[in-house]
Formats: C-alpha cells, sequence, structure tokens
C-alpha cells in the first residue's frame, strides 16, 4: 500500500507520512468498517445543525467564502452557548478539570464529551438523563432529536493510535472503557467529515480535493485530535490554487495549539501569497485598506514589499487603523501590539520620526522608544547596520524594503546658517542594474523649509562616447520659491576610506529643477564598477552630499 501511486484513483490524496512503510505502518485500509477486525461499534447519531436540515450539503457546494460564513456563524453561537454553560457550571460547581478541558477549545469548534454507551442501541439522552452520555461534539445540552444513525466497527487500538480522543476514550481507567459500544453525537453539518476522518485514520488516505470539505476534516481532526490528519489537510490546502480569500480564511482557521503547529505550512503559504499578491502596496493601497488585521501583518512582514518608503507604510497602518477601528481605545492597543512592530523606524526619515512623536494614536512611551532605537541605529556604523539587518532576531526591525526611494542618513545644522549633510549608500548590485540608463532616486531631506533629493544615474558622458556614473540634486515640486544652495558631492574610497571631495557648486532652485553632473568620477562605467574600483568598499558605494544656504531666499 505504502507504493502506490495515489494519483491513480481520482480524487484521492497523497498517502500521509505517517502511514509510509518504515515510517509509521502500514496502512489498515482493509480494517475500516470491518466486523472481522474490530472490537468496538461506533454509533454515529447525526442531529440538527446550526441551519436547516442540508446545510451541510450547501456549504460543501458553496464557495470559501460560504465556509467561512457558515463556521463564523458556528463558532459565534457556539461562544454564546458555552457562556451560558459557564454560566451554568459555576452554579452547579462543575469539576474544574473539566472546565480546563473546555477552555482549551474557547477558539476553536465544540470539545467532544467521551461516555461509553453499555447497550448497542442506547437511547438519546440528555446529559441529566439517568441512562449514561453520549459523546455529544456540540456544547448544545439541550436534547436534540436525532436525524439518522450511522453505525461504524471499529478497532480500538488503530484509532487510539491516530487519536488523543480515542486513546484517552478507550484507556481512561473507568470500566466503561471495557465496554464495547460506544456513541458519538454529531451535527449534520460535521458527518461527512467524520467519515472522512474514521477513514482517513485507518488508511492514510481522503477522498476529496474540494476546499471547503478538506476544511472541515481539518476542523473535525482537530476536535478529534488527529494530529497526522491536521498536516495532510493542510498539505493539500497548500497544493491547491490560493485565492485572497482563501488565503485571508487560512489565517483566520479558529485552531488549538496543536492545529495551529500542523498547518504551519498552509499559514506561511497563505502569508507567502498574500505578500507577493500586494506587494505593490502603491498600486493595491484601497484593497488592502479593506483587509482584516491579519491580512496586513502578512503583507507588511514582507522584505520585498514595494513601497516609496517605509514613511508610506506608517501612514498606510495610521489610516488603516482609523478606518477598522474607530474607538480610540482598541485603536491604541491595536497599533501598539500588533502595527507598530511591523513599522521600520530605522528607515524612517527623522522629518516623520518627529511626528510619531506627537501622534495621539500612539503610547507616547512606545513612541518614544521606537524612535530613540531608530536614530540610535542610523548614527551606528555601516557594518554593525547590515549585521542588524542580517541577524533573523533583528531583521524585522532593521532589515530594508524594496523602496522606490532610498534611504538616507541626514545630520542637520541651522546655525550659523542652516546646513546639511546626506548620505546615501548603495549596493554594488544596485548600481549594477542602472545600467544602460536607470536611475535611484533618495528619499527627500530638508532644508530650511525646502523638499530636496538625490538621484544616481547611468547615463551616456557629455560626448556620448561612454556610459559613466553621475549623480544629482533635485528640489521638490512645491510652490515657486527659489532658493540658492551651496553644495558638495563627495565619495568615499579605496584605501583610505575617507570620504573625498568630488564636485562644488552653488545653484538657484526653483521647484522641479536639478543639478548634478554626469560623469560623478570623471571614468567610463566598466571601470567604475570593475572589481578593482576605488569605489566600492565591501561591495557598497558611499555618496555624500553637503548643502548650506547662505543667502535669504529670494
Amino acid at each position: 500500500m505504502a507504493g502506490r501511486d495515489a494519483s491513480t484513483a481520482a480524487g484521492e490524496a497523497e498517502m500521509d507520512p505517517d502511514f509510509a512503510a518504515g515510517d509509521g505502518g502500514p496502512s489498515f485500509e482493509f480494517a475500516f468498517n470491518s466486523v472481522n477486525f474490530s472490537d468496538r461499534v461506533l454509533r454515529i447519531e447525526v442531529v440538527a445543525g446550526d441551519d436547516a436540515p442540508g446545510s451541510s450539503d450547501d456549504v460543501a457546494g458553496g464557495s470559501l467564502a460560504d465556509w467561512a460564513r457558515h463556521r463564523k456563524r458556528r463558532r459565534d453561537e457556539l461562544l454564546k452557548e458555552k457562556e451560558f454553560a459557564t454560566h451554568m457550571s459555576d452554579q452547579t460547581n462543575c469539576n474544574e478539570v473539566e472546565a480546563e478541558e473546555c477552555d482549551a477549545y474557547e477558539e476553536n469548534q465544540e470539545e467532544p464529551v467521551a461516555m461509553i454507551e453499555e447497550e448497542e442501541s442506547p437511547p438519546s439522552v440528555g446529559p441529566d438523563g439517568d441512562e449514561g452520555q453520549s459523546i455529544d461534539s456540540s456544547w448544545t445540552v439541550v436534547s436534540t432529536p436525532v436525524l439518522r444513525v450511522n453505525t461504524i466497527y471499529i478497532s480500538s487500538a488503530i484509532l487510539a493510535a491516530k487519536s488523543q480522543f480515542f486513546f484517552k476514550l478507550f484507556s481512561n481507567g473507568m470500566k466503561e472503557s471495557d465496554q464495547r459500544h460506544a456513541t458519538l453525537r454529531i451535527t449534520d453539518s460535521e458527518e461527512s467529515a467524520l467519515m472522512e476522518l474514521l477513514s482517513f485514520m485507518y488508511s492514510g488516505k481522503l477522498t476529496t480535493t474540494e476546499p471547503t470539505l478538506l476544511l472541515d476534516i481539518l476542523m473535525a481532526a482537530d476536535k478529534f485530535e488527529v494530529v497526522s490528519c491536521m498536516r495532510h489537510c493542510s498539505q493539500l490546502l497548500t497544493s491547491l490554487p490560493m485565492t485572497p480569500e482563501s488565503a485571508l480564511l487560512y489565517l483566520d482557521l479558529p485552531c488549538s495549539i496543536s492545529m495551529a503547529t500542523a498547518v504551519q505550512p498552509l499559514t506561511d503559504a497563505a502569508k507567502e501569497f498574500l505578500a507577493n499578491k500586494y506587494k505593490d502596496l502603491t498600486k493595491f493601497q484601497d484593497e488592502v485598506m479593506n483587509i482584516p488585521l491579519a491580512g496586513v501583518e502578512a503583507i507588511l512582514s514582507s522584505n520585498d514589499l514595494q513601497v516609496a518608503s517605509e514613511d508610506a507604510i506608517y501612514d498606510f497602518l495610521l489610516r488603516w487603523a482609523r478606518a477598522q477601528y474607530p474607538k480610540s481605545e482598541e485603536r491604541r492597543e491595536i497599533l501598539s501590539s500588533r502595527l507598530l512592530p511591523l513599522v521600520r523606524f530605522s528607515h524612517m526619515t527623522c522629518r516623520k520620526l518627529r511626528k510619531v512623536l506627537t501622534c495621539t494614536d500612539i503610547d507616547h512611551e512606545q513612541a518614544t522608544k521606537c524612535v530613540t532605537e531608530a536614530l540610535l541605529y542610523k548614527a551606528d556604523t555601516p557594518h554593525r547596520q547590515r549585521a542588524l539587518a542580517a541577524d533573523t532576531m533583528t531583521s524585522q526591525k532593521f532589515a530594508e524594503r524594496a523602496y522606490k526611494y532610498r534611504p538616507l542618513k541626514v545630520v542637520e545644522f541651522d546655525r550659523p546658517y542652516p546646513q546639511c549633510i546626506a548620505y546615501l549608500d548603495l549596493k554594488r548590485d544596485e548600481c549594477s542594474r542602472l545600467f544602460p540608463s536607470g536611475r535611484i532616486y533618495s528619499q527627500a531631506f530638508h532644508l530650511a523649509g525646502q523638499g530636496f533629493f538625490l538621484s544616481a544615474h547611468c547615463n551616456m558622458e557629455q560626448q556620448s562616447t561612454f556610459y559613466c556614473f553621475g549623480l544629482f540634486l533635485g528640489m521638490q515640486e512645491k510652490g515657486s520659491m527659489s532658493v540658492t544652495v551651496d553644495y558638495e558631492f563627495a565619495a568615499r574610497t579605496r584605501p583610505s576610506g575617507e570620504f573625498v571631495s568630488k564636485y562644488k557648486g552653488n545653484y538657484t532652485f526653483t521647484g522641479g529643477k536639478a543639478v548634478g553632473y554626469r560623469n560623478l568620477f570623471a571614468i567610463p562605467w566598466s571601470t567604475f564598477m570593475a572589481d578593482d574600483s576605488l569605489f566600492f568598499i565591501d561591495g557598497m558605494l558611499h555618496l555624500r552630499a553637503e548643502l548650506t544656504i547662505k543667502q535669504p531666499s529670494a
């Protein structure tokens, strides 16, 4: 059985590793529901669920959105029923151990309550009846009419080996554990999933690849603690085509701790899908505004996110939080615990960091800590910055994204006259991608209230004889005000590693104007990019622009 190619059976899934020969033992498919290989009888009582009869078929045949609405409605009702049951148990001094077990499923579906029946056809009684309990899979404690009954021959050894629920049921040390018959009560919406689950525990296979039924089986496997089936469903769902709808659903599965581990590959795949789908955040900003918290976290955790700058990430999160959480107290909590850790404050501009300190939606102590940490990073040495960005423990805070505008380090002075020094670092591969006519723009920085930026170019030398590296200083297009700036471009060179001045100049800027040099280093592109280039230190080009305003604005 272990060597069987699952693709030869229509609709059958690949065998679970737990059932592979030499690993988890052979398949016991031949023994499923066989009186000859069973030591017990499982009576499955099917009762009406939260929807009208037939709802199970409706959901199974519908979309993932239908499944999600169905499950959410069911979960909400179960939580209400649990609150009622908890209230009643407080009045009746319910056993504390049972209460703890219930708490473990607070965010999941209902937890089955185990009881072995002595009669082969026991009466369906409520929890207060005198003739014993069935294994009721619902929190509902009122008597519910039985729609139908399925009787399955089972092997307690096989079920106990695959399911902690059945292991505890058949080895609880009570006299009932020695009885031959057990009754399990489920809702009609759980019936198909349970039958698939029972079959899986024998064969290691499922007969469906329908996403909605796989999700129901996953929920059933979680409830009855069949970890191998949880992993199997997770693998199958991961292999199916994903959509934003399904990815968000996988991130919102009501799981226990055991399921969270088993479905980790599925949730990781969902996060990766969303991160890739909405990688260009500027393009999909309106759509992402309507995505729930788990999806936003997945998207903004990505290093490949294409945004103008980290400032844009911060602004987007504030807008999203204000739209999704109109109550200020709840919004502050979500920002503090879930969203602000996603922001790479170390790559934000100093101008925006000042605004973080005055934002009323953010706890001031937390804002101060984030800004201080960012400023310390900006002041750190380049090799320390690279180490922090590469370390798995700190990369979430310090790694750069695929910014449209390159981050800068900026030092500002206001006396004796307005002055600033902007440092722009470019990796060798970034420079290589500029050839033959590319450009890289820096973040904006400000001097005397005016916004400026740097841009690195690959262009033809003025006589059009060869390609070369150019650097330009531009002023943002805001208003008609003009300002005269003294500027100097410099670059670190080997072997000293010190900055060497390349060009100085004086220029009167107006909005949208730029000045610079087409061939900053006075060498061809091939020489600039050569392995022995004087301008790359540990694979990094370090540029510096110093701006000074000595004349009043006109």
